[in-house]
């Protein structure tokens, strides 16, 4: 059924799907609006988005959007048609290229497999999802949204999806009734119509706005230490064409400087992906190897540093502009931007018209680059290799947490100076570097083991493993006060171990630990009787020159004294590897 789509009580576009008459045309079909444009060729492509992704879960719950995905596609089986499902941070997107007929019955199929889950197949999909994220690299920026996020909204990405070990059929049949609804979706086909036969009819619910970003960073600009390798900057913008114009501006500023100019890296690239109604995720990337890593590092940042102090050519922005404006040369244009068109009216962002996106395109300045270099930068998270960046102005993102608990503690059975500490509040571990805690009313998951090991990741991204095996005193009731602690919805129970799995003290036998002394000692002593030696043999030599020029009618007491200088770093050498020899003799 289609009807027109002011009819659709739960959108306020009009005046923006308006504006692309002509290009886009746009209607609703069983409630969900939907946007159409021709496209050369006999196949269509079709998508449907709905509003509900990675950043809508909770770290408990991480991978329920995802199973819905695979649970809504279970009923298409092997099939020849061209067909996905992905799962983004914001969105979660059903796509099909085929006959008007194959698109059809794949869209059906969907919208009839979200309104009866094949609840059956639960905890197969369950082992698809732990079997998929098994064999999924992480990449080398996969660790950013943690430590910029936390372990919440747009954090979880970085984190494995813990909900394909625990969730239950009612919490998956209530996701996909309460987020896959036709008020929160948004379809879009490269047709001149709507095909005959659709029928995309789903619950009724609202639009979810985009989650609320949170943070784990106190200070930006900041860094952390990374693979090697990889050198990652990320930075949070404002939607705008200024933004992403600059985004491809960096780019070509750091192939020119790292690879064309200095010949460190083989990759340097830079991306502009928006978040948000609002906001963007600006991504730069360069490759190193090791040993040219620190050139990487300090050229990676000296081409942030001249991109803030505004010194782009002119040039540079007009090759940008250029390149960004033969889009709209494209034939079949309207097919073309329908994706961003629906992702935009979905998110709730304002629908540009490619006549204003031109007009804005060509108002970009050098001095527009110049503000969003300058704010790319106050925004950043830098992910570098080796040693610090704290001389480039940015600030080590936080390693340890501002406080411990208090409650009781448990030395750890493999390091003395490492202590757990179970209180009513939280757990710490404290080690001689800082603490490490996460409190119970801030915790996004536990996941517990049949064996008693608990794992505590709070929101800000910290985690704490308790292992009873590994620390002194931690009984079952420990454990079980643990348990009532953390609140039912965090926890996520996890399969059985494998006892050769459980993790034991690592400790050195006495036979071992014997024989590593008496090696060591044996090396101290012949190293101190080879110094000595050498002590003994040039004190010799410094006695007859010495006596030689005492003979002398003019003594060169100059030379004289240089020799028995250089007695002196082997007589404190000797005396160093003695005093050492005999604490290992002792121990």
């Amino acid at each position: 059924m289609t009807t027109n789509l002011h009819e659709h009580d739960g959108l306020d576009d009009m005046d923006a799907l308006a504006a692309l008459e002509g290009l886009v045309s746009h209607t609703t079909t069983n409630g969900v609006p939907t946007l159409y444009a021709p496209a050369s060729g006999k196949e269509i492509t079709a998508g449907l988005f709905f509003r509900v992704g990675r950043a809508d879960e909770t770290l408990a719950t991480a991978g329920v959007t995802h199973l819905v995905e695979h649970l809504a596609l279970h009923r298409l089986g092997l099939s020849d048609l061209h067909y996905n499902g992905a799962t983004a941070n914001a969105y979660t997107l059903f796509h099909v290229h085929g006959s008007e007929e194959e698109v059809v019955e794949y869209l059906n199929s969907v919208c009839a497999g979200l309104r009866d889950l094949p609840m059956e197949r639960l905890e197969t999909e369950r082992e698809i999802l732990r079997t998929e994220a098994a064999g999924r690299g992480g990449g080398p920026q996969h660790q950013m949204p943690l430590w910029r996020y936390g372990a919440q909204s747009y954090g979880l990405s970085s984190y494995s999806e813990l909900g394909a070990f625990s969730l239950t059929r009612d919490q998956v049949r209530h996701w996909a009734e309460t987020r896959f609804t036709r008020d929160n979706a948004v379809l879009w086909i490269t047709s001149d119509r709507v095909p005959e036969g659709l029928d995309l009819t789903l619950p009724r619910g609202s639009r979810l706005p985009a989650p609320a970003a949170t943070s784990a960073l106190p200070v930006t600009p900041a860094y952390i230490g990374g693979d090697d390798g990889h050198v990652v900057l990320t930075s949070v913008l404002r939607r705008s064409t200024a933004a992403s114009v600059f985004a491809d501006v960096l780019g070509r500023a750091l192939f020119q400087d790292l690879r064309q100019e200095g010949g460190y890296s083989y990759s340097a690239e830079a991306d502009y992906s928006p978040r948000d109604a609002e906001y963007a995720t600006l991504t730069a990337y360069a490759d190193a190897l090791p040993q040219k890593q620190d050139a990487v590092v300090g050229g990676f940042v000296d081409t942030l540093a001249r991109l803030r102090a505004g010194r782009i050519e002119q040039a540079e922005l007009d090759s940008v502009r250029a390149k960004l404006l033969k889009v709209y040369d494209a034939p079949d244009l309207g097919a073309a931007v329908l994706p961003s068109y629906a992702l935009s009216l979905l998110l709730g962002h304002p629908l540009l018209t490619p006549d204003q996106h031109r007009a804005e395109l060509n108002a970009v300045t050098t001095q527009d680059l110049h503000e969003v270099a300058r704010q790319a930068w106050d925004n950043a998270l830098l992910q570098a290799p080796g040693r610090g960046v704290d001389w480039a102005g940015l600030t080590l993102a936080p390693q340890f947490s501002t406080a411990a608990v208090t409650g009781t503690r448990h030395q750890s059975l493999e390091n003395e100076d490492v202590t757990l500490v179970i209180g009513p509040e939280g757990v710490s571990l404290l080690t001689p570097r800082g603490p490490v805690t996460v409190r119970h009313d801030a915790c996004a998951a536990m996941t517990t083991r049949p064996d008693g090991a608990r794992t505590l990741t709070g929101h800000d991204g910290f985690s704490v493993t308790v292992e009873p095996t590994l620390y002194k005193g931690v009984t079952p009731d420990r454990i079980a006060a643990l348990d009532a602690a953390v609140p039912g919805e965090a926890v996520v129970r996890m399969p059985a171990r494998e006892p050769e799995h459980i993790p034991q003290p690592r400790k050195q036998p006495p036979t071992a630990r014997a024989a590593g002394t008496g090696g060591s000692v044996r090396g101290w002593t012949a190293a101190f009787w080879l110094v000595a030696l050498l002590a003994a043999a040039w004190g010799v030599l410094c006695g007859v020159i010495t006596a030689d020029e005492s003979a002398m009618a003019d003594p060169e007491w100059d030379a004289v004294t240089g020799v028995w200088i250089m007695e002196l770093p082997l007589l404190f050498a000797a005396w160093k590897l003695f005093t050492a020899r005999r604490r290992r003799t002792r121990s």
